[in-house]
């Protein structure tokens, strides 16, 4: 089932999502609404995170496959790794639609998630791959993209946002 997906300033978008205890038909249910939401974004999206759609449980999904249906489910994501070198991303939400910014990430993140089987999974992530992973985390931190700009940036980003809204 596709869901609404919250528009910032909602507050569960700045709220940090809750660990979530154990992989339920729950947890898989959830999963399965946020992979056909992220299928439904305007030019397919790359991942989405359960705050997004209102639930705060620390459940994200990424999909950064060409031929897509390759998403990875993860409950309560953490880096474990990260590489020195930054890649340079374009990223952008659907929670503030119309606008983007580029962001520098670490190129490559090691990342410890329940997976869908409910095992713990140690997993390296690689360029978009590894950004959308990092977006997620952020989002399930209670942080959109944004917030890794400079005041200015984050300011002119945020009032562009706003005009756009008013047309």
């Amino acid at each position: 089932m596709i869901r609404d997906i919250l528009q910032w300033p909602d507050k569960r978008l700045s709220t940090p999502a809750e660990p979530v205890a154990q992989i339920t038909d729950e947890i898989r249910a959830i999963w399965t609404d946020m992979i056909d939401t992220m299928e439904a974004m305007p030019g397919q999206g790359v991942g989405l995170a359960a705050n997004q759609i209102g639930v705060l449980l620390r459940l994200a999904v990424v999909d950064c496959s060409e031929e897509r249906g390759q998403a990875i489910r993860m409950a309560n994501p953490e880096i474990l790794h990260e590489s020195v070198k930054l890649n340079a991303h374009d990223e952008a939400s659907p929670c503030l639609p119309g606008v983007w910014a580029t962001i520098k990430r670490p190129r490559a993140v090691t990342v410890r998630f329940l997976n869908a089987d409910g095992e713990t999974e140690d997993r390296d992530f690689v360029n978009l791959w590894a950004t959308s992973v990092q977006h997620q985390i952020d989002h399930l931190n209670g942080r959109m993209y944004f917030d890794n700009l400079s005041k200015l940036k984050r300011d002119r980003l945020l009032k562009k946002a706003e005009k756009q809204r008013g047309r």
